[in-house]
């Protein structure tokens, strides 16, 4: 057994090989002393006397800038209900979802430990490889870490508890403690927050969907997004079929459940009525996409979330939007509520500093300043104009790029025919595609500075084309939209096709602002929890455009401000720049600029409540006279484009 190398008797290789003797002997002891220490560890293990304290969960507050409280969330619901009044199809929907042979196992799973740990060791997404039983004792006696040490903690914890407990008790205990989101946990409340029933009066079908949740309350639950739904209608079906196949529901039961049993909509909490409920929710989702805190673990409550939002210029924005709202329809009294307005102020420095989501979060939950669905219109033709002054543009396939200035002239005609590089641009019907400017204007010769500043439509879909579409949707990313905003890039993407959201709007103009430094929007300074620091992540400024670039755009939106379409914009004070933003097919309204380091965007749009598609603009504010913000003009002679510029105005006058 003692190993004398090289080995005596043997020749080339052999003589640097074990013998079988020394190989079993090397496994034999290498699985003593693993038995040894699991041994020591499993007696070493003490089942927790406390549980988890879920009645004395904390709320989770949120502060202003300034340090002052502005919201709390986060209260926890839980009631811990018997078994027998939990319908057996709906216990059986849990288990054919998570554990289906929890009755027979030994309260955990071998290969599922195997599978989570080599995840963990491999550096893959954690997996939880987790019976009922150990799920359980996670929920009631550990955190939510995904460890090596914790994972074996909770093994041998799990294994001495399903010695010590009836199956029926940890089944019980288990759906008394698992995470159902909505604020819920257990059963019971679960069932009252997707189906305001007491959980006796759950069908099988409503109890798969129940199931559903615990694999990810936060991935599941369909009033979150389209792609939640997606996925609840599948596991749905899944865990159904599931119930059918281990025999707990008969296929023809199975074969009525056609329908997706759509939960109830959420309720919205009290305190977060009027803005408030816009500004807890933006900065919610900035904690759950910058940090490693889970749903379930955040909704425990205990955070202070520090935010960038600045009381007074949250207030002083719904008064911009409120000073000009009535003026929108026929009756001030009777508001035309396919009005959609939605407005952010950004920072140069990154700073989300106000929002305006709607009129009210507890009437209207979707915010507007975060909406995709609005298209930028001609405020999307700076971006143009930077890419054109960054890359040149080409005019001949082959041909080296050309560069320009701000002083280049274009071709500033109404109806010109957009060329390529290989010529005329067809469209699909086999006409040769023509520019058209705003009441049909012709511009002339017109240099690209000029272009901008008094948003001429031709010269700036010809410099679009002459760039390349792509070039300019990179410059779009590169300044702070989302790719997933910009579309289809057809020729008329230079008008603004594109639908960023206004705080991505607002975050893109700060880099011109900005001389061409980019950071993306944040809303989150601190995390702290029980006095302790939480690291959250937050955003690098980078250079996305050259400097000289930068200041071009610059330039030219003060131009627009100063002697352009956004001359009403003056009156916020020196050293403004901006450009209005109408969509061709007249469904949608901006005005973007900032003065200073502030950053501000709002659109305009009506969205049918039933379809939930745009509706045109053409009779806003069209029915009376009157005044709205400070633009002073009669509504009967304004276009919808000077609304959006109105509630700008209104705003930034009231900034110091």
């Amino acid at each position: 057994m003692r190993p004398v190398y090289p080995r005596q008797g043997r020749s080339g290789w052999r003589r640097w090989v074990p013998s079988w003797r020394q190989t079993l002997g090397l496994i034999f002891s290498c699985v003593g002393v693993i038995t040894g220490l699991l041994a020591i560890l499993y007696a070493r293990t003490e089942i927790p006397a406390d549980l988890n304290a879920f009645a004395t969960q904390q709320d989770n507050v949120y502060y202003w800038a300034d340090g002052t409280e502005m919201a709390r969330t986060g209260e926890v619901n839980r009631q811990d209900l018997p078994l027998d009044k939990v319908p057996e199809k709906v216990r059986w929907a849990a288990l054919a979802a998570e554990n289906e042979t929890f009755y027979s196992d030994s309260g955990v799973s071998p290969s599922g430990m195997v599978r989570a740990v080599s995840k963990m060791i491999t550096g893959g997404s954690t997996q939880g490889g987790s019976t009922i039983t150990q799920q359980y004792v996670k929920n009631a006696y550990l955190n939510q870490e995904q460890t090596f040490s914790r994972k074996l903690s909770e093994m041998f914890i799990a294994i001495k508890l399903d010695r010590k407990m009836d199956k029926d008790e940890i089944l019980e205990r288990y759906l008394n403690t698992s995470w159902y989101g909505r604020g819920t946990y257990g059963i019971q409340r679960a069932a009252h927050a997707y189906y305001n029933k007491d959980v006796s009066e759950l069908n099988a079908s409503e109890g798969a969907f129940l199931a559903s949740l615990l694999k990810g309350a936060a991935l599941y639950d369909p009033a979150v997004s389209a792609k939640n739904h997606e996925r609840a209608v599948e596991r749905w079906e899944w865990v159904l079929d599931r119930m059918v196949a281990i025999g707990k529901l008969s296929k023809e039961e199975r074969a009525r459940y056609t329908r997706f049993p759509e939960p109830v909509a959420p309720p919205r909490p009290a305190g977060l009525s009027g803005q408030t409920g816009y500004l807890v929710e933006t900065a919610r989702a900035y904690v759950s996409a910058h940090t490693d805190i889970s749903d379930q673990d955040f909704a425990r409550g205990g955070y202070q979330i520090h935010t960038t939002f600045d009381r007074k210029g949250v207030a002083a924005l719904a008064k911009a939007v409120g000073t000009v709202r009535p003026t929108l329809g026929p009756d001030p009294r009777r508001p035309d509520r396919t009005v959609r307005i939605g407005a952010a102020s950004v920072t140069t420095d990154g700073r989300i500093t106000a929002l305006y989501g709607g009129e009210d979060y507890l009437k209207q939950g979707f915010n507007d300043a975060n909406s995709s669905v609005v298209p930028a219109g001609s405020a999307f033709t700076p971006f143009v104009y930077a890419a054109a002054l960054r890359d040149g543009v080409q005019r001949e396939r082959g041909k080296p790029r050309t560069p320009v200035t701000p002083a280049t002239l274009y071709d500033g005609d109404n109806k010109i025919s957009l060329l390529t590089p290989e010529g005329p641009y067809w469209d699909r019907s086999g006409k040769i595609v023509k520019a058209v400017n705003d009441n049909d204007r012709s511009w002339g010769r017109i240099s690209l500075k000029n272009a901008v500043a008094q948003s001429v439509n031709t010269s700036m879909m010809q410099l679009g084309m002459d760039v390349g579409l792509d070039r300019v949707g990179k410059v779009g990313v590169d300044t702070g939209l989302l790719e997933s905003s910009l579309g289809e890039k057809l020729p008329s993407f230079s008008l603004g096709t594109a639908t960023p959201s206004a705080i991505r709007m607002a975050d893109a103009y700060a880099t011109f602002a900005a001389r061409g430094r980019h950071t993306d929007p944040y809303s989150v300074t601190g995390l702290t929890r029980n006095g302790e620091d939480v690291p959250v992540e937050k955003p690098k400024p980078r250079q996305a455009l050259p400097a000289p670039v930068a200041k071009a755009v610059d330039e030219a939106l003060r131009e627009a401000v100063r002697h352009g379409s956004a001359a009403a914009a003056k009156a916020a004070g020196a050293g403004a720049a901006g450009k209005t933003g109408t969509a061709q097919d007249n469904k949608s309204a901006w005005f973007v600029g900032y003065r200073g380091g502030l950053s501000t965007a709002v659109s305009l749009a009506r969205i049918d409540p039933r379809s939930q598609e745009l509706l045109p603009l053409d009779k806003l504010g069209a029915a009376s006279s009157g005044s709205a913000g400070s633009s002073g003009s009669s509504r009967s002679s304004r276009s919808p484009g000077s609304f959006p510029l109105g509630v700008w105005t209104e705003y930034m006058t009231a900034r110091p």
